[in-house]
Order: C-alpha cells, then structure tokens, then sequence
C-alpha cells in the first residue's frame, strides 16, 4: 500500500478537540540496536499490528507500507523482542472534508503535539494548505519521525523543535 502523508507541529490545541474520537496508541520500534527503525509494533485499542515502512524515491511525504494485523498473543510474543516505545493519544479531527490525526505525545515526549493528514493523491497532497492550527510542516524533517523519535525525550528534540519556534503544548 502506498500512503501520502504530510505532518505538522501543532501550533495549538483545538477547542472542541475533547470531543473528537480518541485512542491511546503504543507503538515500538524494533531493532532497539539501529537508530532509524522501519519495523513498528503497534498497540491501538483491541488492534495489533506489526508495520514497515519504506520511503519512496527519497520523499518522506511518500510511504510503501506493509502491515500484518496480529492476536495479541503475537503481539505480546514479539513485545518481550524489545524496542524503542512511543506512547501518545490520538485524536481524529474533523478538517474541512478530512480528519487529521492529531498525536499527544505521552511520557518523555510530553508537550510535543504532532497532526498528519493522509491524502488520495499527489495532487490533493500537493495542492493542501496547512491549517491554521499548525506551525509547520515537518513531513521532510526526519528527527520529528515516529522512527526518530522513538526512545527520545522532548529535552532531546528541544533543538529541533526551537528551529521552527515550536512551544510546548499542554493539554
């Protein structure tokens, strides 16, 4: 499956955001040992998966992805492999005519709130204009990735995250 993606830092919450559709999200990444992962191990409610992900031709935007859904015997079989966890809430927001996925990062990553829209098209994606909530794009800023944050602490992104004026958010 190919997916089209764009991810923003939240530049605020919004209102009505309680009462948007919620779920808390467990995700590791495995092999602890490298430090850019493709492999993702993801508790979502009742739903487990194990997922790769690959770039295509260079464009972080642009994603070939293989996901196996899992019992959660085989979840809990390959959790005990270890790895690098991320634990946020996601929210699913009602934007125009899509939902953007608003992430609340949870543990070390506390203040760190990310938002991702998933597109149809290269055209759609292309021609979509970042919503008045978010600061900036970051979809090409690869230490903001699920795969590079794992196992950081917002302290450690704090630079990154200083270069687009980013202020923690609290919920």
């Amino acid at each position: 499956m190919i997916e089209l993606e764009r991810t923003y830092l939240a530049k605020s919450i919004p209102d009505d955001l309680k009462n948007c559709k919620s779920e808390e999200i467990i995700d590791t990444y495995i092999p602890r040992e490298i430090d850019h992962p493709r492999l993702r191990l993801r508790k979502k409610g009742n739903r487990y998966t194990l997922t790769k992900k690959v770039a295509l031709d260079k464009d972080p935007s642009k994603h070939e992805e293989h996901e196996i859904v899992l019992t959660d015997i085989e979840y809990n079989a390959l959790r005990k492999i270890g790895g690098k966890e991320i634990r946020k809430v996601r929210y699913h927001y009602p934007y125009k005519n899509m939902i953007a996925e608003i992430d609340i990062f949870k543990g070390d990553l506390k203040g760190l709130v990310s938002v991702d829209f998933e597109f149809n098209s290269v055209e759609e994606k292309d021609s979509f204009r970042m919503p008045d909530f978010c600061l900036a794009n970051v979809t090409n800023e690869k230490s903001i990735a699920g795969f590079t944050l794992c196992g950081k602490s917002y302290n450690e992104i704090k630079n990154t995250l200083d270069k687009y004026n980013y202020s923690k958010l609290s919920t």
